[in-house]
């Protein structure tokens, strides 16, 4: 494929209005660069061949900066290049040693052993290791799912705001005059047992008897009656959600719990650099992994390979992030870990002592400096899944949520406790009047009726007057 600088095909259409700089790299001679098919970095166009995708577009923009003609070939073996047994390289990598090629231009991870055989440009694009695997496959069936539509500090919340309604219910019984007219006569009904009873019974909706009479009563069990209503149809909306969701919550989450499972099959593209990052690191977690991916031959052979084993289902491919990405975004059924080790970065190849590098290096940061860059990766990485199977996600409530509810509750039962004291006040003002006493003395006489040392003193008197 012919791309003279400045070529139209190769163009992306696209310009910041930066005065470009034009370097001087070896003459005018016509520069062989070698690539590899990938998403999105070098796609086959249509029938006619022509190539497409980050990659060419960035050799586009290259060629413009820096006034080369280059002519753009696929690596024949199809790889990026590892070293054998024997010492010689193969892929991209290989064809740069050999003279086959001035240039690699693709997903071309630096590491120290290929820059001991090739000069490598400074990176272009930065990434990790992680892993990517089908949703349904990778969650599995916990004991406590009846708890999940609901996160941890959602049912810590619901236990608080249980116990405080229940607490207000009986200090609403005891304090209101209309709840408990006669303290020193009659049995108070609403004990601390039971207005626990009578909350758990509106939360299954079922009545527990018997009901508050007093309108400070009725206003608080009211806005629990409400609260249980509203919490228990989020919480069976969400049940709902989840039991009928694609978007589970995936139980793989890491490489330790991989390594720690044997159900789901895992492998990574053969000979590339993430199966000798594996190979070669000291972490047990990591060895275990090559040591299980040796064990069962689980390579691939291209990352297409892979991603199409995930998407079949029970196998989990691992590579680099910003590619498995790309996938994700692509099929909606696949996700990737959280998880990304390893933080390498894609680079340029060329030989040994290659006067191309340096002016590469500066054209490279001078369009990472402009946004070219960045404007590329949206480009490239569009998603694709909008509106598909993975669109919706279902989460656990939290209680930032449900704050208007929990807001509502609060309301309630504060408003239902001063109304408590409003009933009480008024009671305490019409004896003070009646008795021409101090209202102050008969409220704290009436409080410590109710609170109980009201009625150890009359149970005393009472004993005093039958011993005379």
């Amino acid at each position: 494929m012919l791309g003279p600088a400045g070529h139209a095909g190769n163009a992306i259409g696209h310009s910041y209005g930066k005065k470009k700089t034009t370097l001087s790299v070896m003459g005018a001679k016509e520069l062989s660069i070698t690539t590899i098919k990938q998403e999105p970095y070098t796609m086959t166009k249509g029938s006619g061949g022509e190539l497409e995708g980050y990659c060419i577009d960035l050799i586009s923009e290259l060629s413009k900066k820096l006034g080369f003609r280059y002519k753009l070939h696929l690596v024949k073996d199809n790889r990026y290049g590892a070293m054998d047994s024997s010492g010689n390289w193969n892929g991209m990598i290989g064809e740069v040693i050999r003279g086959e090629a001035d240039l690699a231009v693709a997903s071309l991870t630096l590491t120290a052993v290929r820059e001991q055989f090739v000069d490598m440009t400074t990176p272009f694009m930065q990434t990790g290791i992680g892993f990517i695997l089908r949703k349904d496959v990778g969650s599995e069936e916990s004991t406590f799912s009846l708890l999940s539509p609901f996160s941890t500090d959602m049912w810590v919340g619901l236990l608080i705001a249980f116990l405080l309604t229940g607490l207000c219910i009986f200090l609403v019984g005891r304090i209101s005059p209309s709840e408990w007219a006669e303290p020193d006569a009659e049995e108070h009904s609403f004990t601390l047992l039971h207005s626990f009873w009578y909350i758990t019974g509106a939360l299954t909706l079922q009545g527990a008897g018997p009901h508050p009479k007093a309108l400070s009563g009725r206003l608080v069990s009211a806005i629990w009656w409400l609260f249980a209503v509203l919490l228990l149809a989020c919480y069976f909306a969400n049940f709902n959600s989840m039991l009928h969701s694609n978007n589970k919550h995936v139980s793989i989450k890491s490489f330790e719990d991989l390594a720690n499972q044997d159900v789901i099959d895992y492998g990574t593209v053969e000979a590339g650099s993430t199966m000798l990052f594996f190979k070669n690191s000291n972490n047990p977690v990591y060895r275990r992994i090559y040591q299980h991916m040796e064990r069962k031959k689980s390579y691939v052979s291209s990352m297409e390979e892979g991603v199409r084993r995930a998407q079949e289902g029970n196998f989990a491919f691992i590579g680099e992030a910003v590619s498995l990405d790309l996938a994700v975004a692509r099929y909606c059924k696949l996700t990737r870990s959280q998880e990304v080790i390893a933080m390498r970065a894609y680079t340029i190849a060329a030989p040994l002592g290659s006067p191309l590098v340096k002016n590469l290096t500066i054209a490279i940061l001078q369009l990472s400096e402009s946004g070219e860059l960045t404007y590329l990766r949206e480009k490239w990485w569009a998603s694709s899944c909008m509106g598909g199977d993975g669109d919706h996600t279902s989460e656990a409530l939290r209680p930032h949520d449900l704050r208007g509810l929990f807001l509502l509750l609060g309301l309630g039962l504060g408003v239902g406790l001063l109304l408590a004291l409003l009933e009480l006040l008024s009671k305490a003002r019409n004896q003070a009047k009646d008795g021409k006493k101090s209202c102050c003395s008969v409220l704290t006489s009436e409080l410590n009726r109710r609170f109980g040392s009201g009625g150890e003193s009359a149970e005393q008197d009472t004993t005093d007057k039958s011993k005379a």
